[in-house]
């Protein structure tokens, strides 16, 4: 049985995103974070739709709904990951029943620190929901990349205080799957904590988040940790791209799409994880649920560097360069185009369906991938060359300049 992205939760029609864990930094207890400087709002964002394949009866995804497929960086595609390793798990049964009055006592603690997450993806005319942790009071938020990617309009419901803020995105890491929010004009703000042990096999755990995508109370089920340093790949349907998701928190708590970005909790209330994946499998006709999560002390140190606007190979600050194209891989070099959005960068430089693209800002494009990693390291506003072979085999060679898009 499929499982959503923990963090997206579609509107109208359902769709999975997919998302990728990384390592980082060591952190403990939560220390404030420096005030985010807003990014520009307007950018004009698309969704993807993901899903992750683990094993041969099992399908893992990221725990996010959303409607549509995305063009992050422009470029569309839907990721189906596969769990391809994970460190030997000794499953140990859960001290806590899935739901019970001690779970929704643990929850309590955490919930006023947590927001829910609404975007709308206006290139796919779709919606998302997904989950957040607040770690500032003047409105800093922790979620995963896939609740926010390609988004073009993004609100944040505070469930401390009830109230509604539309938000910012001030960067993400795209092969982590983590992103940091900034919320508009929101003050004396509840905010999680971070726990200063990592989690432990057999540690009892309790996974919170906006499951189903339906607002008000959080959702909060109980688990247990079955491995430590579980490893992913994701694959992109359409470009044969793979992200390989490591270190991640394994449990068998059974979180739900829209889970994604909200915390995996210890006993305590203290913060070990943010939910990003869950799979489903069947054996001897039971069906079996497990989750998977970011260490918080990996979400830390992205969100750290993401709040003091240091940009790395991996981390992008501030509003994305567009290029406004669905690719695909093609037999030879190159990313194929296979759509042209309206009032976009490609639309004005004549880029046409079956046109290829070798080339831009002096990096030679072999794939689609290639393409987001050069959009994702540009800055909206930049004049760049871009080169590309007409499906009538000319090749052209001019000056775009980048316009400001949607989160990858």
């Amino acid at each position: 049985m499929p499982f959503d992205e923990l963090g997206y939760a579609p509107e109208a029609t359902s769709g999975h995103e997919p998302s990728g864990p990384q390592t980082g930094g060591p952190r403990g207890d939560p220390t404030p974070i420096p005030p985010l400087t807003p990014t520009p709002a307007g950018l004009p964002p698309t969704p993807r739709a993901r899903a992750y394949v683990v094993s041969l009866a099992a399908l893992l995804v990221l725990a996010a709904m959303g409607i549509g497929v995305g063009i992050g960086y422009g470029v569309f595609g839907a990721k189906v990951p596969v769990r391809t390793a994970a460190t030997p798990t000794a499953a140990t049964p859960t001290t806590l029943p899935v739901t019970s009055p001690r779970v929704a006592a643990i929850a309590a603690k955490v919930d006023p620190g947590l927001v829910d997450v609404q975007t709308e993806l206006g290139y796919q005319t779709a919606s998302g929901a997904g989950t957040g942790m607040v770690v500032t009071s003047s409105g800093e938020v922790f979620t995963n990349n896939h609740v926010i990617e390609d988004e073009t309009s993004l609100r944040v419901t505070d469930v401390g205080n009830g109230r509604t803020y539309t938000a910012t995105v001030a960067g993400y890491d795209v092969s982590a799957d983590v992103a940091v929010l900034l919320m508009r004009g929101a003050s004396h703000l509840r905010t999680v904590s971070f726990a200063s042990a990592p989690a432990r096999i057999g540690q009892a755990v309790v996974a919170i988040g906006n499951a189903g995508g339906k607002g008000g109370v959080p959702t909060a089920v109980a688990g247990t940790v079955t491995g430590i340093d579980t490893t992913v790949t994701a694959q992109n349907e359409l470009s044969g791209a793979t992200e390989h998701l490591t270190g991640m928190i394994q449990t068998s708590a059974p979180i739900q799409a829209g889970d994604s970005g909200g915390p995996l909790v210890a006993t305590t209330g203290k913060v070990l994880g943010m939910n990003t994946a869950g799979s489903s499998s069947f054996a001897l006709a039971h069906e079996t649920t497990e989750g998977f999560a970011i260490p918080i002390r990996t979400v830390a140190s992205i969100g750290t560097a993401i709040v003091q606007g240091r940009s790395s190979v991996t981390v992008h600050v501030g509003p994305t360069a567009f290029l406004g194209v669905e690719v695909a891989n093609v037999d030879t070099t190159g990313a194929a185009v296979v759509a042209v959005l309206p009032g976009t960068a490609a639309a004005a430089i004549g880029l046409g369906q079956g046109d290829t693209i070798v080339s831009l800002a002096g990096h030679a494009i072999r794939n689609p991938t290639m393409l987001s990693a050069v959009l994702q390291a540009a800055k909206p506003g930049a004049k760049v060359q871009i080169s590309w072979q007409t499906r009538f085999g000319q090749l052209h060679t001019v000056t775009v300049t980048l316009r400001s898009g949607p989160p990858a």
